[in-house]
């Protein structure tokens, strides 16, 4: 059996560490929101809490822009395929790299890559390096390695000031109620559908005057927002038809052929059939609902 020796105690002196790291000097102007930086010289993990000052790296590992989506219960990040393709290559030693998670290059928390081949234990925050680039581009900020029994302290994840920077930035996936109604959009509701592997999919989406992306509606997260953004997936008419009949009665939902963007050519209208079976129930469940003609 492997045994594997303690780095540091990270986590159980996060408040010092967080006034420590906050000194820093850290400015910069607002509106960067969520990012994680590597620290400017490379403070191994096992040095971070004994230092008075630490600075962090000129551009962040990983910026808000690269972050797809934020699961607030697992706090596993959907990254775009350039950024973890940027971690799949990040050189980490066994004894780990050290980032600090910030808020406007401001520093909230710390923790450490890590490699999944690695024999020394870290109680702190770790984000595991990819081994590949192959499958789905999603990486994690997990408690303590190997696993999360070895992690000591509260738990920083959850920061307000984090959560609060993802929510503004529409990155922030709250797992949605199965059930109940969804909230009143200004600008109603927008449909899109596509075919996979066979099936007919569809995301539904708050309404706004921007276009929105291919990659922003594929985004396989589903989410209600607490600001009531929504944007939730469905398989299938039973699917879809479920979804409807969550929006409040009289609001306006138009079903759009696609985004208005170049990469929209993943999108298309289903045969008239199931495109008159959606109509139906939608104007049963008396919604304002627009369909475009095939």
């Amino acid at each position: 059996m492997t045994r594997f020796p303690a780095v540091s105690r990270a986590a159980r002196a996060l408040l010092a560490v967080f006034v420590l790291l906050v000194s820093a000097g850290c400015s910069a102007p607002p509106g960067e929101g969520f990012a994680i930086y590597l620290t400017k010289n490379d403070v191994p993990p096992s040095q971070m809490e004994m230092l008075s000052h630490v600075d962090i790296a000129d551009e962040p590992i990983i910026a808000q822009g690269d972050v797809v989506s934020y699961n607030s219960a697992t706090h596993e990040m959907l990254l775009t395929d350039e950024a973890f393709n940027r971690l799949a290559e990040l050189q980490v030693p066994t004894r780990g790299k050290s980032f600090l998670v910030c808020v406007d290059r401001n520093p909230v928390y710390w923790g450490a890559f890590w490699v999944a081949y690695s024999s020394q234990s870290f109680d702190g925050i770790t984000i595991w390096k990819p081994l590949g680039v192959q499958g789905p581009s999603v990486v994690a900020l997990q408690l303590g390695y190997p696993g999360p029994s070895f992690h000591q302290g509260d738990d920083p994840r959850s920061s307000p000031m984090v959560m609060a920077a993802l929510e503004e930035a529409r990155k922030l996936y709250v797992p949605p109620p199965e059930e109940g109604p969804l909230p009143r959009s200004f600008k109603g509701y927008e449909l899109y559908s596509w075919q996979e592997n066979g099936e007919w999919r569809f995301a539904l989406l708050t309404g706004t005057n921007r276009n929105k992306t291919a990659e922003e509606v594929l985004s396989p997260v589903s989410m209600v927002s607490a600001e009531g953004w929504v944007h939730i997936h469905a398989t299938g008419v039973d699917g879809i038809n479920a979804v409807l009949s969550r929006v409040p009665e009289g609001e306006f939902v138009s079903w759009l052929s696609g985004p208005a963007t170049p990469d929209a050519g993943a999108f298309s209208l289903p045969p008239e059939s199931v495109v008159e079976a959606v109509r139906e129930h939608a104007l049963q469940c008396g919604l304002d609902f627009f369909a475009p003609q095939r």
